[in-house]
């Protein structure tokens, strides 16, 4: 393992110039092949990969995990193997020793579903999840490129793997020596019957009220929440966080161990990028007024607080250059950072002052309008404070549009198909910024996915609609996901949903004690800005109805933060959440019963399998020139019910008249089982004749097993033709299909047949002589 072969064939070119790239912070050594050639080695790490692997189980939730080290990718700087039941994750982390340019923590997380495991390699959709769970625990200043990257070797279709890669992260990052402050732990905890279960099956999770996803670190803290819920009740909420925290400590102490006996050394950080002191003292001297003054002026919007905040940073930064010319100019940038980030952290610490005038648990201005381009399903416009959102078109089609899940997907969750879709959209404008203008970023993939679940639960399930909602923000000045999304769905746009549903964003500012780390005081906010996000410690956000909680997610800044914050975010969420729906309740009018005239209709209609074949058309034919001409959609629901969907009540028109037209009755003819008639050949195929029983009759397969006693391969074998007539005997209807069954072979025997007669369509006679017959219905 980890040796690289000399270039060239057996002993030819090993002498003759081999070149090999030198491994990263490694000294290479020769050692002698066995056989022929040279060989390289690394030296580092060779005491590690001598040593057996390690792994400890831990009891969570009634269920064993396994998290084992020292076996599997053994030259990254930290792996781990995590497995619960038959599902395994391995995931490896490296992070480099020289610094980035960036100035921010350059952490890349992926999370990769191979075919191996499932068949299919669907998209990365677990990558934020793990990010915000361990992205709080590396070092303030450590700017060094660091990866993270989860394989999911095995998924048994019982047990998520998601669980099981945060897990996984937390043990890779705490055996390397990369330097982070983990360990972490997570769970997932489930809400069937009333009764919290952890980690839950995929069996229990489809009946399960609750998806809890709680990542704890030691001591009982909370590092990250994300959850989905049928609209709970908010202590049966609460109580499921307490619990998740609980377990997660089995698992933390478990990585403990690990640790310990593999005996990690965290390395030496060549350089943290932190302000200096001197640096900092003097930014405060040059700019403290200034900066108070700013940030205690609620006159300001964000406009005017940028520029003036900006305008301070040129000056101050300036003057320190001067003062200090050898500093670099990230110390700098970061000391009036510092200064500014302490002030106005201080003003709601201390003063309970925010900078737009509001006291903490205030809510900013709401205003809605609704119904704004009349062509569209659905449209509204809404904006609270200096947030603004074309919040909903809403778009409706048909079931067949619904989204379909992979492979793994599937294994995992056991959705496979979804047909409520929320789509956030952020581009550079909304922040008066340039930027480019491509797919979805993480950022708006995360918070469209966190407004669908928190809408999901009030959508009914037996919506005939594939419901689209487009969520564009047009100015952004703080939490933009959460707004009047529900009751537009169910004022304006015909959607019955169960309740409206609001949601709010919660911040937090605290005081921390340097030497223990511990928090000595905290402010909550409510309904927090752009720039309390940025400056505080957390976003809290939160969505629900009057009754209940449908989502939440929490992201945090901090190494962790006790349960019993947490519990009073829920809280504050909880009364300005009841505060957002009385606003909403009374500035819009009451629910629309239906959906514009102008929408789009589905019906449900039925065919007979006598009428099947006619319907559909050979090779879907029919089916296919309806869709063309009418732009409408059809489904099979089951055997004889199909479901149409029409754009507009016009389309649905024309499909029903169109269907009529190929399905209607006025041609048929009463046919006798076992009675032999005179057919029409009217064309000539590979498999077969088409033929007709009567001039307007649809023709029909006399297959070529069906013509002779004797096997034909070809209709021409036995010298048929095109208008030629020939006897068939009539066996009913297949009743799968409701094809005619016919039959030439079965009149090749000696036995009697009686042969009947079609002088019009509605009387069969007896007779010696065969006329020219008539049409029967398909």
């Amino acid at each position: 393992t980890g040796v690289m072969a000399a270039a060239g064939s057996c002993g030819r070119a090993a002498l003759g110039g081999w070149a090999a790239a030198p491994w990263r912070r490694r000294r290479w050594l020769l050692v002698p092949p066995d056989g022929c050639g040279l060989r390289l080695a690394p030296v580092r790490r060779a005491a590690a990969e001598a040593a057996p692997g390690r792994r400890v189980t831990v009891e969570v939730g009634g269920r064993k995990m396994e998290l084992s080290s020292g076996k599997l990718a053994r030259f990254a700087d930290g792996s781990a193997v995590v497995q619960l039941g038959d599902t395994a994750v391995m995931v490896t982390a490296v992070s480099k020793t020289k610094p980035s340019a960036s100035q921010f923590m350059p952490l890349v997380v992926d999370y990769r579903q191979k075919a191996a495991a499932a068949g299919r390699i669907p998209t990365n959709y677990l990558r934020r999840e793990l990010d915000r769970s361990i992205r709080p625990l590396f070092p303030l200043g450590y700017f060094y490129d660091t990866q993270i990257l989860c394989n999911l070797l095995a998924v048994d279709g019982v047990n998520d793997p998601d669980i099981l890669a945060i897990n996984g992260a937390s043990a890779a990052l705490a055996l390397s020596d990369i330097p982070w402050n983990g360990p972490i732990g997570a769970v997932r905890v489930g809400l069937v019957d009333g009764e919290t279960i952890i980690n839950p099956t995929r069996k229990q999770m489809s009946s399960s009220a609750l998806n809890l996803v709680v990542a704890g670190a030691p001591q009982n803290q909370v590092v990250m929440l994300e959850a989905t819920a049928e609209n709970i009740l908010q202590q049966d909420f609460c109580h499921a966080v307490k619990v998740g925290v609980k377990h997660t400590q089995q698992i933390i102490q478990g990585i403990q161990q690990l640790v310990k006996e593999r005996g990690v050394v965290k390395r030496t950080v060549q350089k943290l990028f932190v302000a200096p002191e001197e640096i900092v003292e003097c930014a405060k001297k040059l700019a403290f007024n200034k900066i108070y003054a700013v940030f205690t002026d609620s006159s300001h919007d964000k406009i005017s607080r940028d520029e003036a905040i900006n305008k301070i940073r040129l000056e101050t930064e300036e003057q320190l250059k001067e003062k200090f010319p050898e500093a670099e100019p990230y110390e700098i940038m970061e000391s009036f950072n510092v200064v500014s980030k302490d002030i106005f952290r201080n003003l709601v610490l201390n003063e309970y002052r925010r900078c737009d005038g509001r006291d903490l648990t205030s809510l900013r201005d709401i205003k809605c309008e609704v119904n704004m381009f009349k062509m569209l399903h659905g449209s509204a416009l809404f904006q609270r404070g200096q947030t603004q959102v074309v919040l909903c078109t809403v778009t409706f089609d048909s079931i067949e549009s619904s989204v379909k899940s992979d492979l793994i997907s599937t294994a995992v969750s056991g959705i496979k198909d979804k047909n409520f879709m929320l789509h956030y959209e952020f581009p550079p404008y909304a922040t008066n910024e340039i930027g480019k203008v491509t797919g979805m970023n993480r950022r708006e993939l995360g918070h469209g996915a966190l407004a669908e679940r928190a809408l999901k639960p009030i959508i009914p399930q037996d919506f005939p609609f594939t419901i689209r909602v487009t969520s564009e923000v047009l100015e952004s000045n703080g939490i933009t996901i959460f707004l009047i999304l529900t009751l537009i769905l169910e004022t304006k746009f015909g959607v019955p949903v169960s309740s409206a549903v609001a949601g709010v964003a919660i911040g937090l500012i605290t005081k921390s004690n340097l030497e223990k780390g511990d928090i000595e005081d905290y402010r909550l906010l409510t309904d927090i800005l752009g720039i309390e996000d940025y400056y505080g410690d957390m976003d809290f956000k939160m969505a629900g109805t009057s009754k209940g909680i449908t989502a939440l997610q929490v992201d945090l800044k901090l190494p962790g933060i006790p349960v019993k914050i947490v519990m009073e975010a829920i809280q504050q969420a909880t009364t300005a959440k009841r505060e957002i729906l009385q606003i909403m309740n009374q500035t819009l009018a009451k629910p629309r019963s239906n959906r514009k005239e102008s929408g789009p209709v589905v019906e449900t209609i039925h065919v007979p399998l006598s009428k099947r074949l006619r319907f559909v058309g050979p090779g879907a034919y029919n089916l296919k020139r309806l869709q063309a001409q009418t732009g409408v959609t059809v489904s099979q629901l089951d055997e004889e019910t199909y479901s149409v969907f029409a754009p507009t009540p016009s389309a649905m028109h024309e499909a029903r008249e169109f269907i009529h037209e190929i399905c209607k009755d006025d041609q048929e003819v009463s046919l006798e089982f076992g009675a032999v008639y005179t057919a029409t050949i009217t064309e000539i195929r590979d498999s077969g004749v088409m033929v007709k029983l009567y001039p307007n009759m649809t023709p029909v397969l006399l297959h070529n097993s069906q013509l002779d006693q004797r096997k034909v391969k070809h209709p021409s074998a036995l010298g048929l033709e095109v208008g030629q007539e020939i006897q068939v005997k009539y066996f009913g209807r297949d009743p799968t299909d409701g094809r005619m069954r016919l039959s030439r072979k079965i009149l090749q025997s000696p036995a009697t047949a009686v042969l009947k007669t079609l002088t019009d369509k509605n009387s069969i006679v007896l007779g010696g002589t065969v006329p020219q017959s008539s049409t029967s219905s398909q």
